[in-house]
């Protein structure tokens, strides 16, 4: 994949249809907190009501097409310096290093934007080789692992929690 072909940018409604071909894929949605989509009003509802007002949320996209996302939680008050990190490609594009050159992109972009932010954090399930490989090449480090840290759709979960500092003076 040629990286230019690579943007981040900000969700519009017309990314339904995109939105909907890799989020109304369970293999994708599977390690997310949000249920598949199943339909092209409920894409543009998700758009309108969850990305669009979300802090930092963009459009993993090739050619301006979406194929995924990455998004950043970031801290308030006395939690503002750190921000949670999170992203998924479409199962088509797996495999690609298309998230790493993503999460390598959202970083300094973040960065900008909440400058009070200087540590960046992901929580990845113990079984998410792939995830954990696309962090660990963004340059993050696995700190260690939390057991029995959160639910997900049903399931208790062992989490590996990953970071990657902004300054590391402090």
């Amino acid at each position: 994949m040629d990286p230019s072909r690579i943007t981040l940018r900000p969700f519009t409604p017309d990314d339904a249809d995109d939105l909907l071909s890799w989020a109304g894929d369970d293999r994708v949605t599977r390690n997310l907190t949000w249920d598949t989509l199943t339909s092209k009003e409920e894409a543009i509802t998700f758009i309108q009501q969850v990305c669009i007002p979300h802090p930092w949320r963009r459009c993993i996209c090739i050619d301006n097409r979406s194929i995924g996302f990455v998004s950043v939680w970031p801290g308030s008050q006395d939690q503002r310096c750190r921000g949670d990190i999170g992203y998924a490609i479409g199962f088509e594009y797996w495999g690609q290093g298309i998230a790493t050159i993503a999460v390598k992109m959202a970083i300094p972009q973040v960065l900008k934007t909440f400058p009070e932010i200087v540590r960046l954090q992901a929580f990845v399930k113990v079984e998410n080789k792939a995830s954990q490989r696309v962090l660990e090449k963004a340059g993050f480090t696995k700190e260690g692992l939390l057991r029995k840290y959160m639910y997900l759709k049903g399931n208790i979960l062992d989490l590996f929690l990953f970071s990657i500092l902004s300054r590391v003076d402090d």
